[in-house]
């Protein structure tokens, strides 16, 4: 099959089978075709293929001893779908988990997006990974049944064996690839999936694929990659951002001990995640690079960012926030007549900073250019747009450009941005020589994609019974263009408790900066949840109620039809009150405790999951926090893949969303970051971690992903026990600035 044959083909119904070297079965997936291919031109097109033209993808291939490789097609980055994916082909292609070898596939066309992201790789996968598993199985019992002479009504699949019963038969898989290889591929209407009660591996508990390598040290991540003749690179960028290089002394630096070569790039036109202006030193080592690096000076001409600071921003957001807003978000019912006629109004105004997402693996990138041909190894969550990024920017084709996705050492949204791929096939192209980039950690800190600092002004109405008679929020965000918000910033229209208040109005600002801003763990939801559930915990409070009661009276006005949100779901009150009633029920809400200990409640609809948060603080006279206990309740659909990474992401997601609510922040000062290391820019420590319960609500709903719908309500969940224990409200992220003491 030709490229245009490929380009042509359907999303849901191309499979194709074909003979591969040794006899072997591959069944392949591929996610973009024409509707209505039929089984016929399948077969026509599979019979041409052979193992020479044929490319790994997200694909069964099963050889003649029984052996299965299952190619992950998304990138890991922690969230483990390297190996909750492959568990979904393989249970239903009915195989012994222990034969399976599962291999990270490079990106290919036929995957259509191998992005990671937004907690998208199990929802956009699962019906689709079902549907490549039962199809092989399929083809694998009908070959039985032909070998047999007999019905293959008559025969079934079990742990990579095909069976008929009646004449207590069996053959292996290894034993029938060859003949199902020359068998039509069926129609996908006439491939019967399992039901759900008779899945053996779905919802059960599964090693990581990589654990073995992983505790043993060996090569997986970006940073353990090497290639033959490859040299080391740094790659140094201005502290203010979009400021270029005016000299360097380059030619002492390439007198140093161990360096090949330093030179100026400078840079592409566009928008901070392309190519930056900056000074390459190439060396023989790592070492010899930073070493050289230290001896580098660099005369900068810093531009107009220089004179931006948190500081004036936020000046300027406190005479802004009494204002309305340049952009009306929402505006229903009467928001000032509910004000004057109300019980209780509320004033609070909530600022959280700009975040790094600080990965433990540095930014890094191995990339060879060799003539027109590019081949790049490189952590990245999104690599097709990486690929984009080094077409577009060095006017290299894409086909000429080979992406190999490795292990990625923390990702968090961070590589979505693929700013240090670009920067390392420049490198290698200016080297003439493969060449691995590492960031030092001071360039993730000052080159991040940062998740937006922001403002909300809120105003609340109570009325005689004690309900949200009206809301106002007027939130000053960033944006890198005028009036509009940078990724990560925008508040949007439907936000809870948007709809559930009869008189609402939601305002937006939009201060222009330098800042890059980028998509931090859930974003948007990180750090609009602390904002919504706080406020909503204060109203509860000035109206007397109980704050779980409050809630679920707000939520139980009505149903109200949301439309889908960005994620391709609407919000449904009925699952929120869920997830709400089963973290209260676990967590024993309401018991009586002593002054100095509290608990907070809280919930957040995003990324297609609900998940609820009951936190247990204890906090001494002195101000001195310990989050005790965090119990979480998760409806995140009607399976969970794999039970053991589901709630690996729900503890990592607490443990993430502590660490940024309670300790960390990027001071941004003329026109630069502050923070440079983890001395200054702060992660929990395991003394500080608190016991983690977590709790899943099967629901009636599609599969969804875990990787962030935990982490939005841990901030207000605990910020809301902090003021049920000591009687202080906290306003202002991280809590650390925040005296806490009392008597």
């Amino acid at each position: 099959m030709n490229a245009p044959d490929i380009a042509a083909m359907d999303r849901r119904s191309f499979l194709r089978l074909s003979a591969i070297a040794g006899g072997g079965l591959v069944l392949g997936f591929y996610l973009d075709s024409v509707p209505g291919l039929r089984a016929a031109e399948v077969t026509k097109a599979g019979a041409a293929l052979n193992a020479g033209e044929f490319a790994p993808n997200a694909f069964i291939r099963i050889a003649p001893d029984g052996t299965v490789t299952i190619f992950a097609h998304k990138p890991e980055i922690g969230q483990g779908v390297k190996t909750s994916l492959p568990t979904i082909v393989a249970e239903e292609l009915e195989v012994d988990w222990n034969v399976v070898t599962v291999v990270a596939a490079p990106l290919d066309a036929a995957f259509g997006s191998q992005a990671a992201g937004g907690s998208t790789s199990t929802p956009s996968s699962y019906m689709n990974l079902r549907h490549a598993g039962a199809t092989a199985r399929t083809m694998l019992v009908e070959a039985a049944a032909k070998t047999w002479g007999v019905p293959s009504s008559e025969c079934r699949a079990e742990k990579g064996r095909v069976i008929h019963d009646a004449s207590k038969r069996s053959l292996s898989y290894g034993e029938l690839v060859a003949k199902a290889a020359t068998l039509p591929v069926p129609d996908a209407n006439a491939v019967k999936l399992k039901d759900p009660k008779d899945f053996k591996l779905i919802g059960t508990r599964i090693s990581g694929v990589d654990n073995p390598r992983i505790v043993t040290g060996q090569p997986l991540f970006g940073l353990d990659q090497k290639v033959p003749g490859m040299l080391y690179a740094v790659y140094t960028k201005c502290p203010v951002f979009g400021g270029k290089v005016v000299s360097a002394n380059t030619d002492r630096i390439k007198k140093l001990s161990g360096v090949r070569d330093a030179f100026v790039i400078e840079g592409s036109k566009g928008d901070l995640s392309g190519l930056m202006p900056g000074v390459a030193i190439v060396a023989d080592s790592t070492w010899a690079a930073f070493s050289a690096r230290k001896q580098l000076q660099v005369t900068w001409d810093e531009g107009s960012a220089v004179d931006e600071s948190w500081t004036a921003f936020a000046e300027q957001a406190a005479t802004l926030g009494s204002k309305a807003g340049k952009i009306v978000l929402r505006k229903d019912g009467n928001v000032d007549a509910a004000f004057g006629s109300a019980a209780k109004v509320v004033d609070a105004q909530y600022v959280y900073p700009f975040l790094s997402h600080a990965n433990l693996e540095p930014q890094n990138c191995t990339a060879s250019v060799q003539g027109d041909q590019v081949e790049i190894w490189a952590p990245t969550q999104n690599p097709g747009a990486g690929q984009k990024l080094v077409s577009e920017t060095l006017g290299i084709p894409t086909g000429n450009i080979k992406v190999h996705i490795t292990r990625i050492g923390g990702g968090f949204g961070r590589r979505l941005m693929n700013d240090y791929m670009v920067e390392a096939v420049a490198i290698s192209q200016k080297a003439k020589a493969p060449v691995k980039l590492t960031w030092a950690r001071e360039d993730d800190m000052h080159h991040d994609f940062y998740r937006p600092g922001g403002f909300h002004f809120l105003k609340g109405a109570i009325d005689q019974n004690g309900a949200i008679a009206g809301w106002r929020n007027h939130f000053v965000t960033f944006g890198n263009v005028s009036d509009r918000a940078g990724n990560g910033a925008a508040l949007s229209a439907d936000e809870f408790p948007s709809r559930f208040v009869e008189n609402f109005l939601g305002e937006t600002t939009v201060l222009t900066c330098n800042v890059p801003m980028g998509f931090w763990r859930a974003p948007g939801s990180c750090s609009v949840a602390w904002v919504m559930q706080s406020f909503i915990d204060e109203l509860a409070h000035a109206a007397g109620k109980d704050p779980l009661a409050f809630r679920l009276a707000l939520l139980s006005q009505k149903e109200i039809p949301l439309p889908p949100n960005p994620r391709g779901q609407p919000f449904s009150s009925t699952r929120a009150k869920g997830v709400l009633t089963l973290a209260a029920e676990k967590a024993d809400w309401g018991k009586k405790l002593p002054k100095g200990q509290g608990q907070g409640i809280a919930f957040h609809f995003s990324h297609r999951g609900y998940v609820a948060q009951v936190a247990e603080v204890t906090v001494s006279k002195d101000g001195t926090l310990k989050v005790d206990r965090v119990v979480s309740a998760a409806d995140v659909g009607s399976e969970i893949i794999n039970l053991s990474g589901a709630e690996n992401q729900v503890q990592g997601s607490v443990i993430d969303g502590l660490s940024a609510a309670w300790l960390q922040q990027m001071n941004y000062e003329n026109g630069r970051m502050q923070q440079a290391n983890f001395n200054e820019y702060l992660l929990l420590r395991i003394a500080d971690a608190p016991k983690v319960e977590v709790h899943f609500l099967k629901t009636d709903n599609p599969v969804t992903g875990l990787g962030e719908p935990a982490l939005p309500p841990l901030a207000p969940a605990v910020c809301n026990a902090i003021f049920a224990a000591t009687g202080k409200r906290i306003r202002e992220l991280p809590l650390s600035k925040a005296d806490l003491s009392w008597s």
